[in-house]
């Protein structure tokens, strides 16, 4: 991921004043608005979307992760370095690590890499140094730390990774035991699915994305895939905008594609939550109420400023959201498995669609149960 502490900044200050305007922008509305009363162009996809979206929505699911592993190894120490802790999602998944690591009776130390290629080399060089048993790659390429990769695998530190790779799971190059993600095929084609199922098959669509990003161009081109299965469906615009340019460039595209296109602007798809709260501005300047159109759908990451802004109706109606705090336990827990001699879970998170519907004005969501899973599964009771 590209470093963009200055814009995660200016999302929150954006979010915050958002908040105190949402109660003007809606409120009360249905779960999915009324798709426009046109034929749907594409009724077998159509029929797929909504099924998909129906259990994607779900709320209350079990427990469907690991249930059985090794006993809690005890004295152990790990490392948390992260991209940057002013990225919520980052942020949520060291919440949870630290958690987790107090049940287990571990000791976890977070160091920040400040959201620049230098701050997180120096501060995965400082992990490195500090000789602990474990350390989380958390939110950045490991090939970006190739020369301090390479000596944590030398002493004998065991590497898990967090969104590292573009898929769950271990890998060989970079070296990690496990990568901790949803699956981006999954996260893709909900939230196309989802913009399928409102708009009755009928939707003008933008995508932003950031092609910077190999993870997130991946993602970009999946959501497109998915919205041209279905005929009725348009893709009015795709909008390349780096992350770390969101706050600065964005404002000005939204103000763009609303003179371009009009009321044909009905949905946006955005790789990451954020471009939401920088499209916001734009679009309340334009007079567009807050529930939408364009109804707009973050595939990613799901933090609290996201929530709000889905639970107020202010300029975002859904997220796909990574389940951040199971996330960090969950790290705990193959950590454990690699230091008993065992293969790593395999376990990954369901994909959810969070809306104000079903998100009980919680301001992130994780499956139910994870924690008196892991704990009875560490003897940790």
């Amino acid at each position: 991921m590209d470093p963009y502490r200055k814009h995660l900044l200016a999302a929150a200050v954006l979010c915050a004043a958002v908040s105190p305007l949402a109660a003007g922008c809606g409120g009360g509305g249905p779960a999915h608005p009324t798709p426009p009363a046109r034929a749907a162009g594409c009724p077998a996809a159509l029929a797929q979307a909504r099924q998909a979206v129906e259990r994607a929505e779900a709320t209350r699911t079990a427990w469907n992760g690991p249930t059985t592993g090794p006993a809690a190894v005890p004295g152990k120490t790990l490392v948390y370095v992260a991209q940057t802790m002013t990225n919520p999602g980052v942020a949520g998944v060291a919440a949870g690590l630290r958690e987790a690591a107090a049940a287990i009776g571990w000791q976890v130390r977070v160091i920040d890499g400040e959201g620049t290629p230098a701050g997180i080399q120096a501060a995965m060089g400082q992990a490195v140094a500090l000789r602990p048993a474990g350390i989380v790659i958390g939110g950045f390429d490991p090939r970006l730390t190739a020369q301090q990769t390479r000596r944590a695998q030398s002493q004998g530190i065991v590497l898990v990774g967090w969104h590292a790779v573009g898929s769950p799971g271990p890998s060989t190059d970079p070296p990690l035991f496990t990568n901790i993600t949803t699956k981006v095929e999954e996260v893709a084609g909900i939230s196309a699915d989802w913009v399928i199922a409102r708009s009755g098959g009928s939707a003008g669509v933008v995508l932003f994305t950031d092609d910077s990003i190999p993870f997130a161009r991946t993602k970009g081109e999946l959501i497109r895939r998915r919205l041209a299965g279905c005929g009725g469906t348009v893709l009015l615009a795709e909008e390349n905008i780096p992350i770390s340019d969101a706050g600065q460039r964005v404002p000005q595209e939204v103000s763009s594609l609303l003179s371009r296109f009009g009321d044909r602007w009905t949905d946006s798809v955005a790789i990451n939550d954020l471009y939401f709260a920088d499209a916001a501005p734009a679009l309340r300047a334009a007079g567009r109420p807050g529930e939408g159109p364009p109804y707009n759908i973050g595939a990613g990451d799901g933090d609290p400023s996201a929530f709000q802004r889905v639970n107020t109706r202010a300029f975002q109606a859904a997220t796909v959201p990574e389940p951040l705090s199971q996330q960090g336990w969950q790290a705990v827990d193959e950590f454990n498995r690699a230091f008993a001699g065992r293969p790593a879970s395999g376990y990954v998170a369901p994909v959810h669609v969070a809306t104000a519907h079903n998100s009980g004005g919680a301001t992130s969501w994780n499956p139910e149960g994870y924690r008196e899973a892991y704990r009875r599964i560490w003897h940790v009771e």
